[in-house]
């Protein structure tokens, strides 16, 4: 993987740039030489240590898996599934997308992998980096390689949910990287769970600076219990989503839809900030249009017609465009669309609506089902609907999923992942797209990667 070539020189930063990026998240502008760093410049300083670490989180909102760019699995996946409608221009990767036509020489394709990678790479640069120097003081390793651990993690979900059995990259060492097979997804998880868990005995439970924008352990408590779902350890994933929402001062369930993906809201675990003060997230500028036909993307009719009567989230997070003889709609989570005095809004990944419906979902496999229907009516009640009619496990388990496809719609994925783990991912689309296969569940992988390591190979089926 070309990737994996990158040099510790990643971290050669323009520090004065990043800290005005971050600096409401406490990492302190210093004076440097203009000259380049180096790797242990970086890492003995609290205040570049910092900058290295908030490097990765711009890389993270601006490129590969997570960014909310059109690029973005927020866009792109749902496209793939049966969130979005297409519109654009045929023959672009967005079109190969929402045909599921996709190639493993789309550029897009090797942008997602290699970007991914070279957060992971960076990730691990952190790691290596921290527990070699000598002058950062004990507090800030700690929460560093707490921080690192997250989203070596993070990044390696994403990656296997996508992409399914792929190299877990741990180390800088680029020789080795260049030629790692694949690990069958089962060990992949095993290992996001070590790192995980990990991360959760070195991040403070307290946010470390403003607007939750780097993780603590309840971030990465909420991941594990995101892991421990898709790999049906309920008792687990009960568990882990129990230790967040008990968290009652930190995590306080919002009172109306309005706030919920506000930069301020208290349902927020973990966010990106935008890159400069003033700018919003990139999915309110992508998804919305003001005027028809939408100039890219618009919600399926399909997915705007799931949402029944006195839902507020139909009201509250999706919009009505017309131009007098048809209707379109789009999300409308996000109200920002342009640059505002102020930034209000950022990219919300972890959110405590989710903990809720895992813990439901996980009580429901587990026999719970009185507490699993509370946890369900969490998301139903703030939505104006009443509580839940499901009876038994089964009928509480399907509620949960409709709830799901409601509530994350466009954030990340969600929906497909949902498709693919429960085992309806053929049912639900070759019922919505004419050209959906079996083998589309996976990415394929880069063909340049395969070129570059062999080890990699084989290529994923239908590729």
């Amino acid at each position: 993987m070309k990737t994996f070539y990158f040099k510790i020189y990643l971290f050669v930063l323009p520090i004065a740039s990043l800290m005005l990026l971050y600096a409401c998240a406490d990492f302190t502008e210093v004076d440097l030489p203009s000259s380049q760093l180096t790797s242990a410049a970086v890492f003995e300083e609290k205040a570049t240590a910092n900058a290295a670490m908030a490097d990765i989180y711009s890389k993270i909102r601006d490129s590969g898996l997570l960014t909310g760019s059109p690029s973005g699995i927020c866009s792109q996946l749902g496209l793939y599934a049966d969130e979005f409608q297409f519109y654009g221009v045929s023959g672009t990767t967005e079109a190969n997308f929402y045909n599921n036509t996709l190639l493993a020489a789309d550029p897009s394709i090797a942008e997602l992998w290699n970007s991914s990678y070279s957060q992971i790479y960076s990730a691990n640069a952190v790691l290596e980096g921290v527990a070699k120097a000598s002058a950062l003081p004990s507090q800030d390793k700690q929460q560093l390689t707490g921080e690192a651990l997250f989203v070596r993690a993070l990044i390696h979900f994403y990656l296997v949910n996508s992409f399914g059995s792929i190299p877990y990259v741990a180390t800088t060492d680029y020789k080795r990287n260049g030629s790692l097979a694949r690990m069958p997804e089962t060990e992949v998880y095993n290992l996001i769970k070590t790192d995980l868990e990990q991360s959760i005995t070195l991040l403070p439970a307290q946010y470390n600076g403003n607007y939750r924008v780097r993780p603590n352990k309840g971030a990465a408590q909420a991941l594990l219990a995101r892991v421990c779902l898709y790999t049906e350890q309920w008792e687990e994933a009960s568990n882990a989503a129990s230790a967040v929402l008990n968290q009652t001062d930190l995590y306080v369930w919002p009172v109306s839809l309005d706030s919920e993906f506000k930069k301020e809201s208290t349902a927020t675990i973990w966010q990106l900030m935008s890159s400069l003060e003033g700018k919003n997230t990139d999915q309110g500028n992508v998804f919305i249009f003001v005027q028809g036909p939408p100039p890219s993307v618009a919600l399926t009719d399909d997915l705007v017609n799931a949402f029944t009567a006195g839902d507020l989230r139909k009201d509250n997070w999706l919009k009505a465009v017309t131009n007098g003889a048809a209707t379109w709609y789009h999300p409308f989570k996000y109200k920002e669309k342009s640059n505002t005095s102020t930034s209000v809004e950022y990219a919300i990944v972890l959110r405590m609506a989710e903990q809720y419906l895992i813990r439901a979902e996980a009580r429901a496999h587990s026999g719970d089902l009185i507490g699993a229907k509370e946890d369900l009516n969490k998301t139903r009640n703030l939505a104006g609907l009443g509580n839940t009619t499901a009876i038994t496990a089964e009928q509480i388990i399907d509620a949960v999923q409709v709830e799901r496809r409601l509530e994350f719609f466009t954030e990340y994925g969600h929906r497909f992942f949902d498709l693919k783990r429960t085992g309806k991912l053929d049912e639900v689309l070759t019922a919505a797209k004419s050209q959906w296969q079996t083998t589309d569940r996976f990415l394929p992988l880069p063909q340049s990667e395969l070129v570059l390591n062999p080890n990699l190979r084989p290529q994923n089926a239908g590729y």
